[in-house]
């Protein structure tokens, strides 16, 4: 199916849904920050990046920044757990920054599948 680049610092939660990923045909990639995921993406292009927001080294905001300014095509889907409160904040600055998707954690694993879908199925930048 499709090539998923996965960023996420929390390593359970990441294999999690690196194996329900995987379970429906995609191929995945893991990053645990955006340096590295940056890295991975500039390396070899992923079709879809699924990345958290609040990480060490390069949050996921930043993350998005980068990739829309240097890959505007790039597929994104954001998820946030973060700081409670300001979890929905960061997902609508996601959202203005090229998101595709938001997902407030913990969200079941049929809300992932519906946004990989959509986000793929999406043929505009």
């Amino acid at each position: 199916m499709a090539k998923i680049l996965l960023i996420d610092d929390d390593d359970l939660f990441r294999d999690m849904l690196a194996s329900a990923l995987e379970r429906e045909g995609h191929v995945v990639n893991q990053a645990t920050n955006g340096v590295q995921g940056l890295k991975m993406f500039r390396a070899e292009q992923a079709d879809l990046v699924i990345t958290d927001i609040v990480m060490p080294e390069k949050e996921g905001l930043d993350t998005i920044r980068d990739l829309r300014r240097d890959f505007p095509a790039a597929r994104i889907i954001a998820m946030s757990g973060g700081l409670a409160n300001d979890s929905r904040l960061y997902l609508l600055m996601a959202e203005k920054f090229g998101a595709r998707a938001v997902l407030a954690k913990p969200f079941p694993i049929e809300e992932l599948y519906l946004a990989v879908n959509s986000a793929l199925a999406d043929p505009t930048p």
